[in-house]
């Protein structure tokens, strides 16, 4: 980085909070891709005054700026593939500046750990649902750039459900505000809309004002044993047109339950096809022992052998746990994970499940699949070694067929880890060439000189 540009973050920013040197460029040229690309400075800005006047001096200098949370992406989203300077919040722009009990609503800066906010609000009695796998430490930032989804999406929904209203500043350095606190507004653009999972494409959000809603007062646990793969995706979308609304409804398959047995010994059944975990919540025990009675029948219906009600709080950590760590537990099945979040109508579980299993022999890769089955969204994780060549290739080529069946059965590429650099290839099979130069045309209105997280999303 030229000199005169070194000169003017450090004036600006201070020593302590501008970084030029080869320990921080390291320390933020990765997130959980495990892909490399150094920026050139690190900058950790204070307040939203300073972002505005980084992104002035960089669009008037066509340098690159990557807004980054806690680098826990899966798809690259906070690289610097060409190069440039990254914006990193939590060091200063992490506080929640406000929970509002009257409407019900909480304010936050983007550098806010998520399970930090939900935690807060929930010793007032207020519930913030979002909880992605990684809620321990990605920030409430990150989780709106990506739109985040988590284990509570079955009934509750996504981050964006939440977003009521942002502050962000634009590559020119204007700030400007989307949305409000208020619980219906429909004057103009829906601008919130637009930024969240823009993945920090369009502008760099300072601010957040998040919906909250009554926390439930109780929550029971429960799983099914099932057969097969098959059994357990008809289980899902059956219970679900049942009537009930369980808060989750999560699914690991054999290579899923086999690998978590083996890292964590969790008493998990290694002889299983599939396991679904639920969770319900309420105000009342009547409500939620009804609503286990359901799924209980419906599961039992579509070939549950074994369908167990966790007796205490221990027993229902121990099954989360298991699901939680899943991802890093089928590491055992290879050294590189070629890890894809593909959504699809619940009722075309069945038939996706089906189908991976067929690119699964056909390709002769290990494809263990586990998630969100509540709202259609499987984590697809095709393991190989990433020192043989033929493997790799075989993988990505499997995955590519993932993604054609994908779409074919009227799904999406992601359904919470956005498309970063990992899925820009593949927005050719989901989107038309129209919808994808409407993309750059959004893309352009906003950043004209394409200095914000440039090469990400296809774009």
């Amino acid at each position: 980085m030229e000199q005169t540009h070194i000169n003017f973050f450090k004036k600006l920013l201070g020593e302590d909070n501008a970084y030029f040197d080869e320990a921080h460029k390291l320390a933020y040229s990765y997130d959980a891709t495990r892909k490399v690309f150094k920026p050139d400075a690190v900058l950790f800005p204070k307040d939203e005054n300073e972002v505005s006047k980084i992104l002035a001096y960089c669009n008037d200098n066509l340098l690159p700026v990557i807004p980054r949370g806690a680098g826990s992406g899966f798809t690259g989203g906070a690289l610097a593939v060409s190069g440039g300077v990254i914006i990193s919040f939590e060091k200063h722009m992490n506080k929640i500046l406000e929970i509002d009990l009257e409407n019900m609503v909480a304010v936050v800066q983007p550098g806010v750990i998520n399970m930090d906010l939900q935690k807060k609000v929930e010793k007032l009695g207020l519930f913030y649902p979002p909880d992605p796998a990684s809620q321990t430490y990605s920030t409430i930032g990150g989780n709106v750039a990506e739109n985040a989804g988590g284990m509570r999406a079955s009934k509750y929904g996504i981050t964006k459900d939440y977003v009521m209203a942002l502050r962000a500043v634009l590559p020119n350095g204007e700030i400007i505000r989307a949305g409000k606190k208020t619980i219906k507004d429909v004057a103009g653009y829906n601008l919130v809309g637009i930024l969240t999972a823009s993945e920090g494409s369009l502008a760099v959000i300072t601010e957040i004002t998040l919906k909250l809603i009554a926390k439930p007062k109780l929550k029971k646990t429960a799983f099914g044993v099932f057969k097969s793969v098959n059994e357990a995706m008809n289980a899902v979308y059956k219970t679900l047109s049942s009537g009930v609304k369980p808060v989750a409804m999560e699914f690991l398959d054999n290579l899923s339950i086999k690998a978590v047995e083996e890292n964590f010994h969790k008493g998990l059944p290694k002889d299983a096809g599939a396991i679904l975990i639920t969770d319900v919540d309420g105000d009342l025990e009547i409500s939620l022992d009804k609503d286990l009675e359901i799924i209980e029948k419906v599961f039992k219906e579509n070939g549950c052998f074994n369908f167990i009600v966790a007796k205490d709080e221990k027993e229902s950590n121990d099954l989360w746990f298991s699901r939680r760590n899943c991802s890093q537990a089928i590491t055992c099945y290879g050294s590189l994970k070629i890890n894809e979040d593909i959504t699809v109508p619940r009722s075309k579980l069945p038939a996706l499940l089906e189908k991976i299993n067929e690119v699964s022999k056909k390709y002769d890769v290990l494809i263990p699949c586990f998630g969100h089955t509540g709202d259609g969204n499987v984590h697809t994780n095709v393991m190989v070694d990433k020192d043989n060549e033929d493997e790799v290739k075989k993988g990505y080529a499997a995955i590519e067929e993932i993604f054609k069946i994908t779409i074919d059965l009227g799904g999406t590429l992601s359904g919470e880890h956005g498309i970063g650099i990992s899925k820009a290839p593949y927005m050719k099979l989901a989107f038309s060439d129209a919808e994808m130069e409407l993309f750059r045309a959004i893309k352009k209105a906003f950043d004209p000189n394409n200095i914000l997280n440039p090469n990400k999303m296809g774009l």
